[in-house]
């Protein structure tokens, strides 16, 4: 399996640091308001990692954390009158509701910032105590960027190319740093803000030493991945490589994976230019499981570009392997409940070929554009092959392979059989007795009463399918 490591720049084979183990890390949202598509993007790439790992063997120990407490949820607070953590609980539970909506995997774990403080305060005294950090005299610890020799390794930014043009670590307090490039561990409170107590003065946390404190805490001091928005890359990440080497003595994670930008009709995601989609708003229009697809349909390395006729197509893709699966499941009804044909045995080792063209895909660092290109190849073979007079044990061996490589992506597609009301049910019987005799006036009739219900009828040779409008 080779992953493309953003620390090297280059595809490396994956080897973990316990053999059959993985130690996961990903970098959750900040929890001020609903979760918006771009949010959307890791979550569901390293989701399919994670199942991907699993499906060949690996068990996963898989954290992701919640931000809550942040400037933005301070102010959402003060707003409304209420404290921070009314905002925070309020948004981890949506944000919960609109994962499991894109079937994305509770996490091992999803430690809140608010809940490991003390570890903070620790892991800053150690920093401290080993020269990597400093109190400033109104209470605020800074890190010592310069202390650090491998900063900028994972970035591949230099240091002093940093102070000289790029100022994204330049932020206030700049005249009680020892160095401009000098980035913020603990601050003093503000005013209506809420707070801890320290050694240095009331305050809270800097958002970099969470992840760092979270990760070594429920993953111990080395890692296996470490992943994220490309956004992440710098300086979030590459404070968090600071921190966790200074104060632990050993690397912080071997495989630093980013995923690209997602873009709306080819420009950024912003809320002042409009084209900003929480992922509620979105599945108002759509099955989740399409906007899961429709982030699986591109490498995640790749930009993405998210517009309307995007979601259709992979509205259109998603519905062509679930209807497979429906073909396989009412062929299956009225199958013979008998072994396989020496034929069929030979047509199922033909489709177990496409799994190898599916795992190869996923090897190659998670190729999940060419994955589900092998599903539906898959589906095609599938639609082609199976037979009103097919096997049972044939139909069913077919559905296992589609439904295996779709939930490794955690696209859901053997749907729960919906139940019919008694009285469609019987419109549906009234309208083959019509047919039958010939009545297609009144068969007619029925199909439209059914339509008007929210239920498309489909006459095949098997006989009469129904799905939901």
């Amino acid at each position: 399996m080779q992953i493309y490591n953003t620390l090297s720049k280059r595809k490396e084979e994956f080897k973990p640091l316990e053999p059959g183990k993985v130690k996961m890390y990903v970098c959750g949202p900040t929890v001020y308001n609903l979760i918006h598509i771009g949010n959307a993007r890791p979550m569901i790439v390293f989701d399919t990692v994670r199942r991907y790992m699993e499906y060949k063997g690996y068990e996963v120990n898989y954290v992701s954390n919640f931000t809550d407490v942040d400037d933005k949820i301070i102010k959402k607070a003060n707003e409304e009158g209420v404290e921070p953590s009314v905002i925070s609980e309020r948004y981890i539970a949506e944000c919960k509701k609109d994962m499991e909506g894109m079937n994305i995997k509770p996490a091992t774990k999803n430690p809140k910032a608010t809940e490991e403080i003390g570890g903070m305060l620790d892991m800053i005294q150690t920093l401290i105590d080993k020269g990597h950090a400093y109190p400033a005299a109104d209470g605020t610890v800074y890190f010592r960027t310069r202390s650090f020799k491998g900063y900028g390794k994972l970035s591949h930014k230099n240091l002093d190319d940093l102070q000289g043009g790029n100022r994204s670590l330049l932020v206030s307090g700049e005249d009680q740093k020892e160095d401009p490039l000098d980035f913020v561990l603990w601050k003093p409170k503000k005013e209506g803000e809420p707070y801890w107590d320290s050694c240095w003065c009331q305050g809270r946390p800097g958002w970099h030493i969470e992840c760092s404190v979270m990760s070594k805490r429920y993953l111990g001091e080395e890692i296996d991945i470490h992943a994220g928005g490309e956004d992440l890359i710098f300086p979030h990440h590459e404070n968090e490589i600071a921190q966790s080497e200074a104060a632990n003595d050993k690397p912080f994670a071997r495989y630093w994976m980013h995923n690209a930008f997602l873009n709306i009709d080819n420009r950024k995601m912003s809320k002042s230019l409009g084209n900003f989609f929480t992922v509620r708003e979105i599945s108002e229009k759509y099955d989740l499981q399409v906007l899961r697809f429709f982030m699986l349909s591109a490498h995640y390395r790749s930009p993405l570009n998210f517009s309307a006729d995007l979601m259709e197509a992979a509205k259109n893709g998603y519905e062509r392997i679930v209807t497979s699966v429906d073909n396989l499941k009412f062929l299956l009804e009225k199958a013979a409940d008998a072994e396989m044909s020496e034929e069929e045995k030979q047509l199922v080792t033909e489709a177990q070929g496409f799994e190898t063209k599916f795992d190869e895909a996923m090897d190659d660092d998670f190729n999940t554009a060419d994955a589900l290109a092998a599903i539906f190849e898959l589906v095609k073979f599938v639609n082609s092959n199976a037979k009103a007079d097919s096997s049972k044990a044939f139909l069913e061996a077919l559905k296992q392979e589609i439904v295996t490589l779709s939930d490794i992506c955690g696209l859901i597609v053997d749907k729960k059989a919906e139940m019919l009301d008694s009285d469609i049910e019987a419109l549906i019987e009234e309208r083959q007795a019509a047919r039958k005799a010939k009545n297609f006036a009144r068969a007619d009739e029925i199909r439209d009463e059914l339509l008007a219900k929210g239920i498309v009828l489909e006459d095949t040779r098997e006989g009469v399918k129904w799905k939901r409008a």
